[in-house]
C-alpha cells in the first residue's frame, strides 16, 4: 500500500521553467574543482549534459562501453575524459568504481544517465530483464561502489535520469524480470525501471543525507533525435554505444508524427510546456539537479522542468506510446518510502545472488533475446 499522506513533492519556485536551458540554470555557477561522472555522457542528452557541466568548469568522466568511440564524440570539450563501463557486466561496474576510488579523487556529482528504452524482451547473463538490469541495477551497483568517493566530496549529489514513463508501472515485486507479461514494445518493463530510478533516489537520500550525499530523480522531457532506438544486435556494426550501424527504433516517423513529436517534414516539434524540448532544454533539469543552490538541504525528490514536481495523487492510466500530451508529474508509487526501502533490499539481494552464481559477462555476451546476443544501448530519451 502506498503511503503518500506526507511527501516532499512540493515545487519551490526556482524561477526556471520548462523552456529554460542548460545555460540558464548554470548562469553564475562556477564548477571549477567539481568532479562529475556521467554514464552515457557522449550521446544525446548525456552529451549536452557533459558539454554544459564541463563548460562551467567541472572535470567530467564519461563512462561508456566504448571509450574510444565516446572520446571521438567528445573531441574539443575541455576537462573531459572517458572510461569503460558496461552496466550489464557486474565485473565492469566493479572495475570502473575501483579505478575511480583508487584515483583518490572525490566525486561531487554522479549522473546515472545511460539506459535502455523498450524493445523485445532481453535477458542478461544473469537472467535479469535488461531494462531493469541496466537502468536501475547497474547504476545501483555503480553508486554503491563509488560511495567512498562520494563521501570524500563532503557534499555530493546522485542524479538518476528517470521519465514520466514511471507512470506505466510500479515494481513487479513477484516478477521483476518478466517471466510472464512482457508487452510487445517493452514499455511495462521500461516503466518499472523508471520507477526504480525514482525509488532509488528516495531511499538513497534517506540513508545518506546525513553524510551530505543527496539523491534526485530527473524527468528531462521528450527530446526527439536523441537515439530513441532501444536495442541493437551485437553484430550490427561495432556500435556498442548505439552510434552507427542499423538499429531497431522503438517508434518510426509515422508513429512520432501521429503523436505530434515531429511535423510533416520530419522536424522535431518544440513545445516545452507539453514536454517537447530541445536538447538544451531537456538536459537542463539534470544540470539543475547536479548544481543548483536552490536544492541545498533538499533531496529524495523527483524533478521536472527545473523544479520539484508536484504529486499527482489520483493518476489516470496512460499510453506512453500513443498520447499526444503524456503527463509526466510524479505518481505515488514512485515516491513511496516503504517501496523505496523494499527496492533497496531487493537490489542488494540481486547483486548478492549475481556475485554468488554468475561470473562477469564478457563483451558481446551480455544479453540475448531469443538466443541472439545484443549490446547495451546508452540512449538518452528517458
Amino acid at each position: 500500500m502506498t503511503d503518500h499522506t506526507a511527501h516532499r513533492q512540493h515545487p519551490i519556485g526556482t524561477g526556471f521553467t520548462a523552456a529554460s536551458t542548460t545555460a540558464d540554470v548554470l548562469a553564475g555557477i562556477d564548477l571549477t574543482g567539481t568532479n562529475v561522472v556521467v554514464t552515457g555522457g557522449h550521446n544525446g542528452l548525456g552529451l549536452e549534459t557533459t558539454r554544459a557541466l564541463a563548460g562551467a568548469g567541472a572535470s567530467v568522466t564519461v563512462a561508456s562501453r566504448n571509450p574510444g568511440r565516446a572520446a571521438a564524440k567528445l573531441a574539443g570539450i575541455a576537462r573531459v575524459e572517458t572510461a569503460r563501463l558496461d552496466l550489464l557486466d557486474p565485473g565492469s561496474v566493479d572495475a570502473f568504481a575501483a579505478r575511480y576510488v583508487d584515483s583518490g579523487r572525490p566525486l561531487h556529482v554522479l549522473l546515472n544517465n545511460a539506459g535502455l528504452m523498450g524493445g523485445p524482451l532481453v535477458r542478461d547473463a544473469r537472467g535479469y530483464e535488461s531494462q531493469f538490469a541496466t537502468n536501475h541495477l547497474g547504476h545501483f551497483q555503480l553508486t554503491l561502489g563509488l560511495l567512498p568517493a562520494l563521501r570524500a566530496a563532503r557534499g555530493a549529489r546522485v542524479v538518476n535520469l528517470t521519465s514520466g514513463g514511471h507512470r506505466l508501472s510500479g515494481i513487479r515485486w513477484d516478477d521483476p524480470h518478466f517471466t510472464a507479461g512482457y508487452d510487445d514494445m517493452g514499455m511495462l518493463a521500461y516503466g518499472q525501471s523508471k520507477t526504480a530510478n525514482v525509488l532509488f533516489a528516495v531511499e538513497l537520500d534517506r540513508r545518506w543525507a546525513a553524510e551530505g550525499i543527496r539523491g534526485y530523480a530527473v524527468h528531462p522531457g521528450i527530446v526527439v533525435g536523441t537515439e530513441l532506438g532501444p536495442w541493437r544486435a551485437a553484430d550490427d556494426d561495432d556500435g556498442a554505444d548505439g552510434d552507427g550501424g542499423s538499429r531497431a527504433p522503438w517508434m518510426g516517423d509515422e508513429a512520432l508524427r501521429a503523436i505530434g513529436l515531429i511535423d510533416d517534414s520530419g522536424r522535431p516539434v518544440i513545445d516545452p510546456g507539453r514536454e517537447k524540448k530541445t536538447l538544451q532544454q531537456g538536459a537542463s533539469t539534470s544540470v539543475f539537479a547536479s548544481t543548483s543552490p536552490a536544492l541545498a538541504g533538499i533531496g529524495g525528490v523527483y524533478l521536472k522542468d527545473n523544479d520539484i514536481s508536484e504529486l499527482d495523487e489520483d493518476p489516470e492510466p496512460i499510453d506512453f506510446a500513443t498520447e499526444q500530451h503524456p503527463r509526466a508529474t510524479v505518481v505515488p508509487h514512485a515516491v513511496d518510502p516503504g517501496s523505496a526501502r523494499r527496492l533497496w533490499d531487493l537490489s542488494e539481494r540481486l547483486l548478492a545472488r549475481q556475485a554468488a552464481e554468475v561470473p562477469p559477462a564478457g563483451r558481446g555476451d551480455a544479453c540475448a533475446p531469443g538466443g541472439r546476443q545484443c549490446s547495451q544501448r546508452e540512449n538518452s530519451r528517458s
